[in-house]
């Protein structure tokens, strides 16, 4: 049997020699499988491709693609997925904090039949930012309150799958990619395999606070149109709440006569309007420029170099 190990890559100069010798660990553990190495440079500025060149004239069963730029780790699962020729395939990060030491632990899930993925999740964040910790927690909160599907709190990405659900992922081909919903979408019956936050072998992550936020808006946009019906529910609210406030003043002045001032009332009630206005805006124009993006059907990557033909 040929497993396929998905290994996206940015400025892992420093920890792709850690990741191959626990890969070749696995390796000599569980002989009994064929194995292929499929690297996906997402467009290094780092040794990054000139270490994978290496590793591919040394083992034929190394494989790597390299992007004309920094297209982002979706791009980057999405092009392994497609190039993989396994009847198992797994994804897991090179900073090791996907730890190769649980491959043969899933291996030996995926052959029960009643598997169809095994995958991971944390089940501590011990060493990362409190902040981003607490974030985090309520995403996963949010998410699967606003969602017709399940995210798991703290699943990575590292997960192993059978080819069926491979296929099944690849044949969605929207650009905006969450996959972690989409993993979720298509269904099947997934093994989920449990550990401790373990922290990076080498370097520095390139997740910023920004960037986990942008990803966390595209899972919600990606996954639910609840947003969008909160703007509409806000809308009615806040035109009733107006019209009561009309109807009350109006009533004021015809039976008490009471004089109205009104100016900072009338500014306040102003500027929220607006406020809210702004923010239904802003929901529909993260949907609108999302489907912008789908309709000019640019490719979700494009390859600079790749392993040459052998």
């Amino acid at each position: 049997m040929l497993i396929s190990l998905i290994v996206p890559c940015y400025n892992e100069e420093d920890s792709l020699p850690i990741l191959k010798a626990a890969l070749d660990a696995v390796k000599s553990e569980r002989p009994e499988f064929d194995y292929e190495y499929i690297y996906i440079d997402d467009g290094s500025k780092d040794a990054t491709l000139s270490l994978l060149q290496a590793y591919a004239l040394e083992d034929p069963a190394v494989r790597y693609i390299s992007f004309s730029r920094n297209f982002g780790k979706e791009a980057a699962m999405y092009a392994g997925l497609k190039e993989a020729g396994g009847e198992w395939i797994g994804i897991l990060d090179a900073d090791m904090q996907d730890p190769p030491s649980l491959l043969p632990q899933m291996f030996d899930l995926l052959l029960l039949e009643e598997n169809d993925m095994v995958a991971t999740r944390r089940v501590s964040r011990i060493g990362e930012p409190k902040i981003r910790s607490f974030f985090a927690r309520r995403f996963y909160k949010l998410i699967n309150r606003m969602s017709d599907i399940e995210i798991v709190d703290g699943a990575r990405d590292f997960r192993l799958m059978k080819r069926m659900v491979a296929d099944a992922i690849l044949a969605l081909t929207e650009r905006q990619r969450f996959s972690k919903g989409i993993f979720s979408w298509v269904g099947f019956h997934t093994h989920w395999l449990e550990y401790k936050n373990i922290e990076r072998a080498a370097g520095q992550t390139k997740w910023s606070f920004w960037r986990l936020f942008t990803y966390a808006m595209e899972g919600i946009v990606s996954f639910t149109t609840v947003p969008l019906r909160l703007a509409t529910y806000t809308g009615f609210v806040v035109s009733a709440a107006a019209f009561v406030y009309m109807l009350y003043y109006v009533i004021r002045t015809l039976f008490f006569g009471i004089d109205l001032e009104g100016y900072p009332s009338l500014l306040a009630f102003i500027l929220f309007l607006g406020g809210i206005t702004l923010l239904a805006l802003g929901i529909l124009g993260e949907y609108l420029s999302r489907t912008y993006m789908e309709v000019k059907q640019r490719p979700l990557y494009i390859i600079r170099k790749r392993t040459p033909k052998k």
